[in-house]
């Protein structure tokens, strides 16, 4: 286990020095001519979700040899609540085996035991496409199906270096258009998902992700 911790054990990084008494906010937005990451037209209520830009840029720099040797690489991202907000504190890179198109985390037990530990929560889950453009495949819809389910909140990272439109993207499930297709889907391996009745697409940009430059972090990489 390799655990990046300072300046303490329990919270181990401050993006921008020290840590101010009005934290430095910016809500993660994407726009563009993409029109298939639309907004639901019957949106939950979601809790707002806190992350720091540097914990992704870590995590890309963590995973830049598998990167260049076109493999992929995948984390797990936990937070606290607190007041009705989620602040993401831990990323946990498991043991994993990976292609070129996908990433199969193992020991997941030892992931579950570092979010037990500190009473935190899995909102959603990182990972890489070393070469691919930055989306969802119908196999990350399926992975993340499994974190939306349990955590309402829950997204996926997409980070693509090889993409020159956009370098990650933040996205969720439709609710309840794509929920319900991943829960009724049973097909294993790349396939086709058919489109929501209510015309909405089966995934979508998250609103409610905001950067938060003063969170500190910790880093658990069991690779």
């Amino acid at each position: 286990m390799v655990t990046l911790s300072f300046p303490s054990p329990s919270l181990s990084f401050v993006e921008s020095g020290t840590c101010k008494s009005t934290p430095q906010v910016s809500r993660v937005l994407f726009s563009g001519p993409d029109k298939v990451h639309g907004e639901s037209s019957q949106p939950k209520i979601l809790r707002d979700v806190h992350i720091s830009e540097r914990l992704m840029e870590d995590f890309t720099e963590l995973a830049r040899e598998n990167t260049e040797n076109d493999l992929e690489t995948c984390g797990t991202l936990a937070a606290f609540l607190e007041r009705g907000v989620f602040y993401v504190t831990t990323l946990i890179i498991p043991k994993q085996e990976s292609t070129a198109n996908s990433c199969q985390a193992m020991n997941e037990v030892d992931v579950f035991s570092i979010q037990n530990e500190r009473e935190l929560y899995p909102v959603g889950w990182i990972h890489t496409h070393p070469s691919q453009a930055c989306f969802m495949s119908s196999v990350d819809l399926h992975t993340h199906y499994s974190y939306q389910v349990m955590v309402p909140e829950a997204f996926a990272i997409v980070v693509a270096p090889t993409d020159s439109s956009r370098s990650y993207g933040i996205f969720k499930l439709t609710d309840p258009g794509g929920m319900e297709i991943l829960r009724d889907c049973s097909e294993t391996g790349f396939h086709p998902h058919k489109e929501p009745e209510d015309g909405n697409p089966v995934y979508e940009h998250c609103s409610n992700v905001y950067k938060n430059s003063n969170l500190r972090f910790e880093i658990f990489d069991l690779r």
